[in-house]
């Protein structure tokens, strides 16, 4: 067992969250401007009073990986399944006991078991008053290659992990039909098809439980043991939507069209019983921003979906609804994550006294930003924001966010807001740095996201907030291969990696410099990340000299050629099935960065963590050894910088608040050296 000293933390980054089965605590993982990531223990009070963190470090400055698992337990300790290959370390972290000197209370990290599986994942188990202190806290779920499912009770007091059933196939999700913690609904996929089956952990048995169509996915997402009101997702009726029904009940399951709205994902992400019968929050996210809806059925009438007033951000697609209100994950631009509680009666009193039943297109959002509304509401100006009656912002009744931290120097976080750009086909939407006189800033960047399966959200950003701090205005768009936009605009450049996509950003460039350059203004600048560091440096190289001023690019790869040759087989499974490996054939040539290093004239900065597990550091050597033998000069037109022990993950890891200066400050000035 070790110990380790608690500090005071000021987390910047939050990710996650979970709740614990009783919704008296919730953990995420935590980490601070330059520091590790560490895991976090809120207590949500009973009363409703305010939620706060409490950190809990590792001994030996040690950080928590970021693809650890938590699981918030009753008693405020924090189950983790630590992820290191086929390796899955299982450990309780909890609050010491307070010092005798009178110093902030130890961590103690009780090492709990290890399983040795492909693939491994925790459930935690619905909570049992009065439990023995024997008693399971949690379901892990393993798969190996057969394939097959095997799950394990797992036991906070250190005794091995008891084996309960080994099911063939693979199986995700996870919602517990029984206070007991007996029967669990699993998502099993079989034959192409993903279809909802039940678990008995008390002899291992598996049957069937959702089978809408013949060839139907059909998944349970929500589920109520008492009132046994379900919730699943099938695309039985033709599309994926939501549905609803009472299990075993004999009425059909429905599908109402409030439900299912077109370019938008509704997820149920909490449910509460209430005399009138079940409410439901439903997470609506469109682009970059996220609202919330209170849906309530109606047996034989389509039910109704009222928009919350809650304001602009993002939420965390978890939650937990109890007698204290709804606790959800939140971030906006200037608010760093943390925990909203709501009061859903009084939050719906105060918004809009009417719903529909209809579909509820969410438009993109224009500056200054819209209320987020959808239907009726679009063009609602709330108080608390931009436009609104009240300078202060205040969030209306019902709404509080708990533990956001707030700037070192008191003052407030750069803001940001959500514009509709014109693309080469179609409009983009963008999180603009800035305010107003955007455009007008001495110095602009447009900074290009990862994934490419990935989007810039409205939510807080460390590495962007640095730069806004810097005097620096940021344009991140969400240009063709982006999520969130619905399938036709991410699917865009499946197999033509550096094809639309970079239409968008090249359009981007010309339009911005165009009129930066009758302001007397330097043209943008190009930050990226990942798959966007691919995508800045293309651009780099395609659009003309006066239309870029600098390049900064963070763990690039030259082609999807080059990375399926040297990445790692998870990696290369993900290029393949996104057709990175396809040549795209037009007047641009092959999209290799290595053969048009020549065309890179802008001053350029680079940055590679150097056990970067996604992208290999080989890839930033080989353009550094290239713009060396054409003649380039390191230090005064390129600047290499290898972080020592960084994975891919370099802005978000120890040191990163470093990176964030040296970047911010290259953008500004251009300065490689």
């Amino acid at each position: 067992m070790n110990v380790a000293t608690r500090t005071v933390t000021h987390a910047l980054r939050r990710l996650g969250f979970a709740f614990a089965a009783d919704g008296g605590h919730a953990a995420c993982l935590a980490s601070a401007a330059d520091g590790g990531w560490y895991a976090e223990s809120w207590r949500l009070p009973p009363d409703g009073g305010p939620a706060a963190p409490v950190a809990l470090p590792l001994p030996g400055n040690r950080s928590e990986s970021l693809r650890s698992q938590l699981v918030a337990l009753p008693d405020g300790s924090v189950l983790a399944c630590r992820h290191d290959g086929d390796r899955h370390d299982l450990v309780r972290l909890a609050p010491g006991p307070a010092q005798p000197t009178g110093g902030e209370p130890a961590t103690v990290e009780q090492p709990l078991a290890t399983i040795q599986l492909p693939g491994l994942r925790l459930l935690p188990l619905p909570a049992t008053p009065g439990a023995s202190p024997r008693a399971p806290v949690a379901l892990a779920l393993g798969t190996d290659s057969r394939p097959v499912t095997t799950a394990w009770l797992v036991r906070a007091d250190g005794s091995a992990p008891e084996q309960v059933a080994e099911l063939p196939g693979l199986h995700g999700g996870g919602v517990w039909l029984d206070h007991t913690g007996t029967l669990l609904a699993l998502d099993r996929v079989s034959a192409g098809l993903v279809r909802s089956v039940v678990l008995d952990l008390r002899s291992g048995a598996v049957t069937p439980l959702l089978e809408i169509g013949e060839q139907s996915n059909d998944r349970l997402v929500l589920f109520d043991p008492d009132s046994r009101f379900a919730m699943v997702r099938s695309d039985a009726p033709g599309t994926d939507r939501l549905g609803w029904g009472v299990l075993g009940g004999g009425e059909p399951l429905r599908f109402p069209e409030c439900l299912h709205v077109a370019g938008m994902l509704l997820r149920p992400v909490a449910l509460r019983q209430a005399a009138d019968g079940p409410r439901v929050a439903v997470q609506i996210d469109h682009g970059a921003g996220s609202t919330l809806a209170l849906w309530r059925p109606a047996p034989g009438r389509p039910g109704r979906l009222d928009p919350l007033p809650v304001p602009p951000g993002r939420f965390g697609a978890v939650g937990h609804w109890g007698a204290a209100g709804l606790w959800l994950p939140y971030s906006s631009p200037d608010q760093p994550p943390a925990l909203a509680r709501l009061d859903v009666d009084a939050l719906a009193a105060h918004g809009p006294a009417a719903a529909t039943s209809g579909p509820m297109p969410l438009p993109l959002q224009l500056a200054p930003l819209g209320s987020g509304l959808p239907g009726p509401w679009r063009d609602t100006v709330l108080p608390w924001q931009p436009g609104g009656p009240r300078a202060s912002r205040t969030p209306p009744p019902g709404w509080r966010l708990d533990g956001s931290t707030r700037p070192g120097d008191g003052g407030r976080w750069h803001s940001a807001q959500s514009l509709e750009l014109a693309g080469p086909a179609g409009p983009l939407e963008a999180v603009v740095y800035g305010g107003d006189a955007w455009l007008s800033s001495p110095h602009l960047v447009l900074a290009l996201h990862g994934g490419p399966a990935d989007a810039w959200r409205l939510e807080f950003d460390p590495a962007l907030q640095r730069m806004a701090a810097e005097g620096l205005a940021v344009v991140a768009p969400n240009q063709r291969g982006s999520t969130g936009y619905g399938v036709a605009h991410a699917m865009a450049i499946r197999g033509a990696w550096g094809g639309p996509d970079l239409d968008d950003v090249l359009h981007l460039l010309e339009g911005l410099a165009g009129q930066r350059s009758a302001l007397g203004l330097e043209p943008p600048a190009l930050f990226g990340v990942s798959y966007g560091a691919f995508l800045a440096l293309l651009a780099a190289a395609h659009a003309p000299a006066e239309q870029v001023s600098r390049c900064a690019v963070v763990a690039p790869f030259l082609s999807g050629a080059r990375l399926l040759a040297e990445a790692a087989a998870p990696v290369r499974a993900l290029a393949t099935r996104l057709g990175g490996g396809e040549p795209i054939a037009d007047a641009r040539g092959p999209r290799d960065v290595l053969q048009l290093a020549h065309r890179l004239s802008a001053p350029l900065l680079m940055v590679h963590g150097n056990r970067d597990e996604v992208v290999p550091v080989g890839q930033s050597r080989s353009l550094r050894h290239e713009l060396l033998r054409i003649g380039r000069v390191e230090g005064a037109d390129f600047r290499y910088v290898e972080a020592a022990g960084s994975g891919h993950e370099v802005l978000a890891e120890e040191g990163g608040a470093v990176l964030h200066e040296l970047l911010a400050a290259f953008l500004r000035t251009g300065r490689p050296g």
